[in-house]
Parts: structure tokens; sequence; C-alpha cells
């Protein structure tokens, strides 16, 4: 009989190495790994070879990243959407788009089941789950964190060792690090203490802050519906232009956050993150939507952005919630069309220009010079109505006072 398929989402990392091994001898299965490159920086055929030296029965290398930019990070920032104030969705986003290649590589394989290395205590396994389930619920879901006897990285790290499995990770570095073209995040070691400040070392796409040039660095983002289409003039493909604004941001260490977050399952954790040119895109789109949306779309659109943030960190892409929002979403970009002019310094970020074909920004209205377009005695009777319940409720009081008052003297 041959053994049975399963596949298995694959990073080389400590975890994911571990359970190659893993599934092979407590369950003999054909491990078929699959490493999504979704802009990891790192040589994916060494990946592919180490899983095929440890015991891998097949191994893909698939690109995704042009997809990840276009279907799932533009859509998001179109949305302004960013999870409790600070978390700009790096490792949320991603896993949709990987698991969703996990199920079209299971059924091209005809594999019976999808192993992950997400842990019990932590959100991915949510998302990972949560689309498999949206795609294919025929497929059976391993997660051997949630079976298995190891219960740290240090215990991670003594079953290499003893399997003789190389990995990245040892136990004085022992964070854990999830990075694409979107953006890095470190958690673990002496950062689960929330008093503990943050070792800067640990960067590696940004540099300090108090490091960057002493020279403030200006740079102008096009934007089309919504969507980032060239730097100072100069046209990009959507991955390349996240490429090039990651290296101009972290070259002058922006979008470094160190935050306390809500994970799904109930419990806090906390990360540092960095996301350059994610940080970018996101206030120079703000900056535009500013000029050229309404007040009660924009106030609106805040408020699908807070939900839109939630169903994607929470694994919930594949819904019909998310598909009624994109389009909400869609509606409100087709003016968002323009130029922003932003200024980057030493760690901070700011939009010091905008300018749009759909602008509603009219200088002729809004002057405090001489105008010809607005009478301004106009604004009284706007006053008077806008104000009236005001009045009428202040005039309610005023009667009863009175009567309070009358009814004393009697």
């Amino acid at each position: 009989m041959k053994n049975e398929k399963v596949i298995l989402a694959y990073s080389g990392g400590l975890d994911t190495s571990v359970i190659l091994k893993w599934l092979k001898n407590e369950y003999n299965f054909d491990v078929i790994a699959v490493c999504v490159d979704v802009g990891q920086e790192e040589d994916l055929t060494l990946v592919k070879n180490k899983a095929l030296s440890t015991g891998a029965h097949k191994a893909y290398i698939v690109d995704v990243k042009e997809e990840f930019v276009t279907d799932y990070i533009f859509p998001t920032l179109k949305a302004g959407a960013i999870y409790e104030d600070d978390y700009l969705l790096g490792t949320s986003f991603a896993r949709p788009l990987i698991a969703k290649k996990l199920v079209e590589i299971a059924e091209k394989e005809e594999a019976i089941a999808i192993a992950h290395g997400a842990t019990g205590k932590g959100n991915d396994q949510v998302r990972f789950e949560a689309t498999i389930k949206a795609l294919n619920p025929h497929l059976k879901i391993i997660a051997p964190w949630r079976e298995w006897n190891l219960k740290s990285r240090e215990d991670c790290i003594d079953y290499a060792l003893k399997h003789n499995i190389p990995v990245p990770v040892t136990k004085k570095d022992i964070y854990s690090r999830d990075r694409n073209i979107w953006h890095l995040s470190h958690e673990g070691g002496n950062l689960e203490n929330p008093w503990n400040e943050h070792d800067e070392n640990i960067y590696q796409i940004c540099v300090k802050p108090q490091d960057a040039p002493d020279k403030p660095t200006y740079i102008e983002i096009e934007f089309e519906k919504g969507v980032p289409i060239s730097i100072d003039g100069k046209k990009y493909s959507p991955v390349d232009l996240i490429y090039k604004l990651n290296d101009i941001g972290g070259v002058n260490g922006i979008g470094i956050i160190d935050i306390i977050e809500n994970r799904l399952v109930g419990m806090k954790s906390r990360g540092v993150y960095e996301t350059p040119g994610g940080t970018i895109l996101y206030e120079a789109h703000k900056a535009l939507e500013k000029l050229v949306l309404d007040r009660p779309t924009l106030s609106f659109k805040k408020i699908v952005a807070e939900k839109y943030a939630q169903l994607v960190y929470d694994g919930l892409w594949f819904t019909p919630l998310k598909e009624a929002l994109d389009k909400f979403i869609d509606s409100t970009q087709q003016v968002v069309t323009g130029t922003v002019k932003l200024k980057l310094y030493k760690g901070t970020c700011k939009a010091m220009g905008t300018k749009s074909p759909y602008s509603l920004y009219n200088e002729d209205f809004v002057t405090f010079g001489e105008d010809n377009v607005y009478n301004q005695k106009d604004a009284e009777g706007f006053i008077n109505l806008f104000t009236l319940s005001i009045k009428i409720r202040s005039l309610m009081n005023y009667k009863k006072e009175n009567f309070k008052k009358e009814k004393q003297i009697i």
C-alpha cells in the first residue's frame, strides 16, 4: 500500500522542520512540503533542499508575491484597515493566501490532510483552518502543536538536535519571526515581559531611527483608484513598488512599532513589527482620502475599516461579509486618484502635500480673503437650524427652572 499524503506548510524554520520529521515518525505519511514565497527574503532553493533532505516526499516552492500584493495587501490598504490602531496586518493577510495554495496543491496531489506549524495559543491556527474549511471542507487538518508532547521552542530545538535537523535558531536567539514583502515581526524571548524595553539590535529591515539620515527625505507617491502606482513619477510593478518603499522607509527608520495586541484566542501578546513601506503607503493613502472623500463617506469608511481589520486579523478572508465590504470600499476608491508628497525623517512619516483631479478642496470657498462664491450671511440661517434642537432644550430647561422658582415663592 502507498502511504497517504499530507501537505505541510513548510518554511524551513524550527517548527516546520521538526514537524516534517515528526509527521513521518508518528504517522508514516508521505509529507509534501510546500513553501509559499510571499517575499520572506530567503534562498528558497535551500529551503526546498532542506525539506527533501529532512525526509519530504516532494517539495514545492510557490511564488505568490504578485498575487499577495495585488489581491491581499492593496485591498487592505484601500480599506485603511489597521488592527487596534497599530498593526498593519502583515502576518494576518498572508495566511489566507498561503492556505489557499496549500489547498490547491492538496487537491492536485490527492492528499488527505494539510498540516501546519501554528501553535495552539496563536491566531495563525484559526487563519489557516478557516481558509481550508472555506475552500475545501473535506480536507483533514493536522496541528502538531495541539497533539505532540513538545511544550516549547526549547523542546523543539532538543528534538531537532536528536534527529540531526539543522535549525536557524538557538536557545540564545529564541525569537519567533515572520517575514514577508510587507513586514517583519519579532515575538518571544525577552519580549514576553512587557516591562522589558526591546533590543533595537533585533531590527533587520529598518535602521534605528536615531541612526537615520540627519536630512529629511521627500518622496511623492501617485495613486490610481486607491492603488499606488508610482514613486517620484516613476511607475513600478506592485511588487517592485513595495520593495522600493521598504528600502526608502528602512533607511529612514520608518514603521517600527512595539505593541501589545489582543489575540483572537483571548490572550494578549507582544510583538515588535517592522513595516517601512506599508507605513508610508498608509500615511499617503489616508492623506489622499481626506482630500477627495466627503465627510459622511470618510466617517463611515472608518467604521468599515475597523470591522475589516478585525475580519482580516481573525482569518475570515473568504467570507460573505468580507466580500460585501470589499464592494463598498472599491466604490469609495473610484476618486482616490492623485499624488501625495511625504516627508520621512528619523522614524517619522508625514504627508506634506496632496493633489488630485477629484479634490474637494476649493480655495475659492475657504479663502480668508475676499471671494465671490460664498455669502457669509447664509451662515446665520444655517446655524439657527443646526442648533434648533439645542435651543429648544435650553428653553424647556429655562421654563422648568422658572416654574420651580415660582412654586418656591408661593
